[in-house]
């Protein structure tokens, strides 16, 4: 039975590119594919985090290094994709997870703020995508996997550009899986339920919408960055050969209601 699971899940050989690694769900994806046994590699922003998050790989047995970059620059993107490749070759995998969430009134939101918010949720990912993307179909195998929000489907109070780009990632992933899966790369995305993390800081610090978002769900409560760990092996894994263009809902059936 190890055996046969092992065969399915193991990400032992594989090397795994996770933006917004250092903290949140993308923290949580990264030590799920670490402990598979990927070779992973956390790209964000503020490199103390960045040194926490490769210690806490570290410190769980798995191989991990770090690269500092902010994506919402494009050079700055494409010289993160340089430096974690010359760190441990080119991936198999690629998770985009790094988001910015800017939540103005939309009348408020001001065209510099829309660029932000594009340039991080909805460029990086693209520019990504075309940089290691068009390697893994030459391969033969590979994973992109985006990490969305239900603001991709549905408008919540003040979700303005974050909502459209994180609705532009969602077709992003279909677009990727039709240019790809036939040569071996699936892309999907995973989309989150409401869960607390840094860039959910905000709304988080409302205990009332707090306790309403856990009322939204059909299991009573909100995500943490461990209910990731299943969605994000099985999707980076072979176990999903067969799986692509798909939007996986890990939200506690708040999506279903």
């Amino acid at each position: 039975m190890t055996s046969y699971l092992d065969d399915l899940f193991s990400l032992r050989g594989q090397v795994a590119v996770v933006t917004g690694g250092s903290s949140g769900i993308g923290r949580g994806i990264a030590l799920a594919l670490g402990r598979a046994g990927a070779t992973v590699v956390v790209v964000a922003r503020n490199p103390g985090r960045l040194r926490q998050a490769v210690a806490d790989l570290e410190a769980a047995g798995c191989k991990a290094a770090h690269v500092a970059a902010d994506l919402g620059d494009r050079a700055a993107v494409h010289g993160a994709a340089d430096a974690a490749q010359e760190l441990v070759g080119p991936p198999d995998i690629l998770v985009n997870c790094a988001g910015l969430n800017l939540r103005p009134p939309l009348a408020e939101l001001t065209a510099e703020q829309w660029d932000e918010l594009l340039a991080v949720n909805l460029t990086a990912p693209f520019l990504l995508g075309q940089r290691f993307g068009p390697q893994m179909a030459a391969r033969g195998w590979g994973r992109i996997i985006n990490v969305t929000s239900q603001q991709a489907e549905r408008a919540f109070g003040r979700s303005g550009g974050y909502g459209a780009a994180k609705g532009g990632l969602a077709s992003l992933t279909r677009s990727q899986s039709e240019a790809w899966a036939s040569h071996g790369l699936c892309c999907n995305a995973i989309c989150p339920g409401f869960v607390i993390t840094p860039l959910t800081a905000a709304a988080a610090a409302d205990p009332v919408r707090v306790a309403a978002l856990a009322a939204r769900t059909m299991v009573g409560r909100n995500g943490v960055p461990e209910d990731f760990a299943g969605a994000a092996v099985f999707l980076a894994s072979r176990a999903s050969d067969y799986v692509t263009g798909q939007m996986i809902h890990v939200d506690g059936g708040f999506s279903a209601t």
